[in-house]
């Protein structure tokens, strides 16, 4: 081409190579499962107690407080959230010996062996139409702690509530969350300040999507690679609904005085199957969803609003619910069968796990060739339409999805394919930066930013984000804009010099044919 050029230095490069193969430990206490009992063909709670010692889940939520399934938990270390019925908030609320019974008999009688963390009185009673159940619902959470303290227990076991995403009267864009009914959640919340306890919620991204199916939500809603929604009030870009709907919650918590109130995600899923007419459950991207969020969690990059942290959440489900009423994605969110296969593989292995990067918070990315940005989807969907009902409802497959069943890690670096346009690879930029890597070394100073090319940049992050989330086929996709190569990119650095791809093939080639 007549140019003369100067080869870099590589040893930067080559070393921030090295390094990608040693990861920290981490801990996973953050990731726990919802255990319904809605089913005819359930495993007996000894065979799922040993399960669930297989793999990576630490923490179990029950909708009641089944004895056989906290007996059978006991010794195990596995926190377990246990539950207090709808039908029996009237009775904790109106007699304090009632509730003292009760925690006599479903706390203090399995309790430290069954490690009993959370005592979750009543589910998405709030947003019920039951007035008179809402106006009871404080008095029994009072009663409830009451008979916790006169246990010596109340700072062992919290006592909390859930709620639907439908407590949010705003929640679009995240950092404009506020509360519906708001003397209600002001009197709750002033209880969990006051006692340590946290505020657990329903934020499911699959009703989100069911509102709005155009394929780029799906993308957002999957975690998967997208133009990301720009907050208009914080300058933020959400590249995910699961991040989006938690800061929802966080700013409405802000707005009434209470952001220290801890979140906890009591449920969240989406469904592998479903009726012809429901948009969004398949397989695939019940694959995509469950995985990318157990990857983003292990991560610990956390939210925008609250960086460097994983929230505490609850998979959705255990197993499928086969007597649940509805349509048919009803009873198919279950991550194990009941044979206690694998319905599909995110994983939660303990013998397949491949260890989490160590956490970091991302550096904002310097766009160097800006990507559209679409308008945010709401994160609470209009009346209308089931926010986050707690029996969900489902879907059909359209737009990409991104399998995650764990296969052999594939040796080798992912790299962008020719032709990819600036846009696609700023997307997958920002995609891949906003998922828990470092991406401080692409920054202005950093010791990989020059050249400032968006093509430099973004091969950068979507090899790092490969090779940190456990090599496998489906994390070098970046919707099909990215491909595995098994010739160490050090070799070819000078690549990152050519702001068309095309020239870097093309100098490739031609150094292979004269080797």
């Amino acid at each position: 081409m007549g140019t003369n050029l100067q080869k870099p230095s590589t040893l930067p490069l080559f070393s921030l190579f090295l390094l990608l193969s040693f990861y920290s430990a981490y801990s996973q206490s953050f990731i726990g499962v919802n255990y319904g009992q809605v089913a005819d063909n359930l495993p007996p709670p000894e065979a799922t107690a040993k399960l669930l010692k297989s793999t990576s889940i630490e923490k179990v939520r029950l909708y009641g407080a089944d004895p056989a399934i906290i007996k059978a938990l006991a010794n195990t270390g596995i926190g377990i959230v246990i539950g207090a019925a709808n039908g029996d908030i009237p009775a904790l609320a109106s007699d304090p010996n009632f509730a003292g019974n009760w925690v006599n008999s479903n706390v203090l009688a399995y309790y430290p062996a069954s490690k009993i963390i959370v005592v979750s009185v009543g589910n998405e009673v709030v947003t019920s139409p039951d007035q008179n159940l809402v106006s009871q619902l404080l008095p029994a959470m009072q009663n409830v702690q009451n008979a916790l303290n006169a246990a010596s227990l109340g700072g062992k076991v919290k006592v909390s509530t859930v709620h639907s995403m439908a407590v949010l009267s705003q929640s679009e864009p995240p950092s404009s969350g506020a509360f519906g009914y708001a003397d209600t959640m002001k009197a709750l919340l002033q209880f969990h300040s006051a006692n340590g306890s946290p505020f657990l919620i329903n934020p499911y991204p699959f009703f989100a999507y069911q509102s709005d199916s155009r394929p780029d939500t799906l993308a957002f809603c999957l975690f998967q690679p997208n133009a990301g929604r720009m907050d208009s009030g914080t300058g933020i870009k959400y590249m995910n609904m699961f991040d989006a709907q938690v800061d929802a919650i966080y700013s409405a918590l802000k707005a009434m005085g209470f952001k220290d109130v801890e979140i906890v995600v009591a449920e969240t899923g989406w469904p592998y199957k479903g009726d012809p007419n429901e948009v969004g459950p398949s397989l695939e991207n019940a694959k995509a969803y469950n995985g990318n969020l157990i990857n983003h969690l292990r991560s610990k990059v956390g939210t925008p609003l609250m960086p460097g942290k994983s929230v505490d959440t609850y998979l959705f489900a255990l197993y499928d619910e086969d007597l649940k009423p509805g349509p048919t994605s009803e009873r198919t969110f279950g991550l194990f069968k009941p044979d206690l296969s694998m319905t599909y593989d995110v994983g939660l292995s303990k013998s397949t796990q491949t260890p989490a990067p160590t956490p970091a918070t991302p550096a904002p990315t310097t766009p160097i060739a800006p990507a559209p940005t679409s308008p945010v989807t709401p994160v609470n969907p209009a009346p209308t339409t089931p926010v986050t009902p707690v029996n969900p409802v489902p879907t059909t497959p359209t737009g990409p999805v991104t399998p995650v069943t764990p296969v052999n890690p594939v040796a080798g670096w992912c790299v962008p394919r020719p032709g990819i346009s600036d846009s696609q690879l700023q997307a997958n930029l920002d995609y891949a930066c906003g998922q828990g890597i470092d991406c401080s070394p692409i920054q202005p100073g950093g010791a990989c930013f020059e050249p400032a090319t968006v093509v430099s940049h973004a091969a950068y992050a979507m090899n790092l984000l490969y090779q940190s989330a456990g090599r496998n086929p489906w994390n070098c996709d970046f919707l099909q804009t990215a491909t595995i190569t098994t010739v160490n990119p050090s070799k070819y650095f000078i690549f990152f010099r050519f702001v068309n791809w095309g020239q870097y093939m093309h100098m490739k080639l031609d150094r292979s044919r004269n080797t």
